[in-house]
Formats: structure tokens, C-alpha cells, sequence
């Protein structure tokens, strides 16, 4: 049986020229050892094209701050080895993870999206929280 935390918020979502960007976190206590101070949570992002245009995920970047304010920036070429296309009306939805330190973090970022006509933005990645149940008051 897997034990897991979902921490889910309405404001966890941001949109930039039409692509809008939401994030759900879970703690995933089976995969975690508070004692040996390891701290797993997945999240899932969905992606969804609300413009008139076609979109490309091309890379992105994460900044990951855990509770002691360590930051970690982490910088790649498209999500889960994809550059997802999406078509106006269409979404993309993945799931990754991260382990912290501390039992509680933050992640943000951005997705660097180009059109068809090769003009490039930067989508928000809005901030989320990562918590170990009973962390956060």
C-alpha cells in the first residue's frame, strides 16, 4: 500500500500568453525516512495551450528552496525526456519528483515555450509548496 499526502491549491497555477501552468504536490511517505532526514514528494504539472497558436516546450528551469532556504536551480531540455507540442485547446500533464533534506520546501520556475513562427516566452511555473504532513500550520 502506497501512503501519500496531497497538499492541492486553486493558486497553484499561473498562466502566460495563453499556456497556463497548474501544480498539485504529494508527500510520498513510503519512499521517505524522516530520521535519515530524506524527504520524497512527487508533483504533477499540467500544461495546457489556451492561445489561438501551437506551443513547444523546449526546456525548463526549476528553483527548489527546502526549509533551512538551500537553493537548488536545476535547468534541462523538455519535462520526463519530452518537448511536448500541445495545439491550442490541447494539455500535457506529467508527474516527477524531488527529495529534500528538510520536511518542508518550495519550487518554482519557468518553461521556456516557442511558437511555430519561432518566438520564445517564458511560461511561469507558479510557486508550490512541498510539506510533510502536519509540517505546515
Amino acid at each position: 500500500m502506497t501512503s501519500t499526502f496531497t497538499r492541492a491549491n486553486a493558486a497553484n497555477a499561473a498562466t502566460t500568453q495563453g499556456v497556463r501552468v497548474s501544480v498539485r504536490s504529494t508527500y510520498l511517505a513510503d519512499q521517505s525516512s524522516p530520521r535519515e532526514r530524506r524527504y520524497v514528494f512527487s508533483y504533477t504539472v499540467t500544461i495546457a495551450n489556451q492561445s489561438d497558436a501551437p506551443v513547444q516546450l523546449v526546456s525548463r528551469h526549476w528553483v527548489i528552496t527546502d526549509a533551512h532556504g538551500h537553493v537548488e536551480e536545476v535547468r534541462g531540455p523538455g519535462v520526463i525526456g519530452k518537448q511536448p507540442k500541445l495545439l491550442p485547446g490541447e494539455h500535457f500533464d506529467y508527474t516527477s519528483g524531488c527529495v529534500l533534506a528538510t520536511s518542508s520546501g518550495e519550487m518554482h520556475g519557468e518553461y521556456q515555450m516557442v511558437r511555430d513562427d519561432r518566438s520564445g516566452f517564458d511560461a511561469t511555473i507558479p510557486p508550490f509548496v512541498l510539506a510533510f504532513p502536519h509540517s505546515l500550520n
